[in-house]
């Protein structure tokens, strides 16, 4: 018996790992409440969260996790946009400017 298929699995392993994103964003307010839930981010994610968050919830804090427990019901106390998208309206985002 050979390491190389065990050694093969683990490098595997390792490259899918390095591609995991989050899959429940969670913006608390400055009182701790919730304002957001969804697995679909509030902000761009391209770019900073310092420059993003504080322009759509000002004084929140953004936690993402890799899990979806909790995110099945959607929360969404943010300011809206006057862009509807399909199926309704959708949460402020930071503008990239």
């Amino acid at each position: 018996m050979t390491a190389f298929p065990y050694a093969a699995a683990a490098l595997v392993a390792a490259l899918f790992s390095q591609t995991a994103s989050a899959s429940c964003y969670v913006v608390y307010g400055p009182d701790k409440d919730i304002l957001y839930r969804a697995p679909v981010p509030p902000v761009d994610m391209s770019r900073e969260i310092h420059e993003t968050l504080p322009l759509v919830a000002p004084g929140s804090t953004l936690v993402f996790s890799p899990s979806n427990f909790g995110c099945e019901l959607t929360i969404n106390k943010l300011p809206l946009t006057a862009v509807s998208a399909p199926g309704g309206m959708r949460p402020a985002r930071a503008d990239r400017g």
